[in-house]
């Protein structure tokens, strides 16, 4: 079946002349004079039957069908561009794998080992995204995804990765004598501060601490540990953070976990992929890694082992 669709210079020339609102911009940006850009523009409008800019003094300014048409076009470039990027990862051989995790998961755990993966191999392209919301492994282009859940992502192939410690942790200077904080009863007189997503938190741990004088609720909400736990360095506040994230501030110092009592989560971190890409060998290989990973993680350091290190660089993104 032949496809209706216009000639691809001219979506791309429509989209720069969009993007700079101008076709002598757009010339510039492609390289090309800007009568050529003007008779693309003029060709895709006279394969469609519309308009697509209305000529306002010395500029261009989208009409209203522009708008709804500039939209799919770039979503639209935007696959395509993707689409052949990974096709040109094909050249080392390995192909590409699109990882999708938590962005502070990524960020303290991931990060500073992925590097172990590229090495075991290295003709596998990665692309990692962080994912805060709900994903579709039917419909996006996400080959295997980390996650926190209590159960299996349906409709996927799982393993279940790690489960969790929370433990509340703050900045040394809110500790008695000179900070505000010297018994579980004394929360009530600091922030506490709590990832949107795990609204509990606190409620769970003050039970387990049998102390029912602190309102569990007040403080201040966080869409990432990330930000939770930079705010509780800058001494804001107390919050209940995952212990494997914070490893190298609790060993350093810059956090301090005053009443200890760590609380299992009802969670656990899973890795799934589509059952669609199970076979792929990059999705193998990277499974049996991470599975690795994970078991030496978990393994009791032996003697001469160092404490954790700061790493020279952190990747910072949006989370869980």
């Amino acid at each position: 079946m032949r496809r209706v669709l216009p000639s691809l210079p001219s979506l791309t020339i429509f989209e720069a002349a969009a993007r700079h609102s101008s076709f002598t911009r757009a010339a510039e940006e492609l390289n090309l004079s800007q009568s050529a850009v003007s008779k693309q523009v003029q060709s895709l409008e006279s394969f469609l039957g519309l308009r697509l800019f209305e000529r306002i003094r010395q500029r261009i300014v989208l009409t209203e069908a522009g708008q709804l048409y500039l939209a799919r076009v770039r979503e639209a470039l935007e696959i395509l561009e993707s689409a052949t990027m990974e096709a040109l990862a094909f050249q080392g051989g390995g192909g590409m794998l699109n990882i999708a995790t938590l962005p502070t998961f990524g960020s303290r755990w991931l990060a500073s080992r992925i590097g172990r993966f590229r090495e075991r191999h290295p003709r596998i392209a990665l692309n990692l995204t962080a994912r805060t919301w709900p994903f579709d492994l039917v419909e996006e282009n996400i080959d295997v995804a980390i996650y926190f859940g209590e159960k299996p992502w349906p409709g996927g192939i799982s393993d279940r990765l790690m489960e969790e410690e929370v433990v509340p942790v703050c900045a040394p200077s809110l500790m008695a004598p000179n900070g505000p904080v010297s018994s579980v009863a004394d929360l009530g007189r600091v922030a506490l501060l709590h990832h949107r997503a795990r609204p509990r938190a606190w409620k769970d741990w003050l039970q387990r601490a049998d102390d029912t004088s602190v309102n569990p609720f007040h403080g201040v909400r966080f869409e990432q540990f990330e930000m939770i736990i930079q705010a509780t360095i800058s001494g804001m506040g107390m919050a209940i953070v995952p212990k494997f994230m914070i490893e190298v501030e609790l060993a350093d110092g810059t956090l301090v976990a005053p009443f200890g009592r760590p609380m299992k989560s009802p969670e656990s971190y899973f890795l799934v992929c589509p059952e669609r890409k199970s076979h792929l060998p990059a999705v193998q290989a990277f499974r049996q890694w991470l599975l690795d990973e994970v078991a030496a993680s978990k393994r009791p350091p032996t003697i001469g082992d160092q404490a954790p290190r700061r790493p020279e660089t952190t990747v910072h993104s949006v989370e869980e």
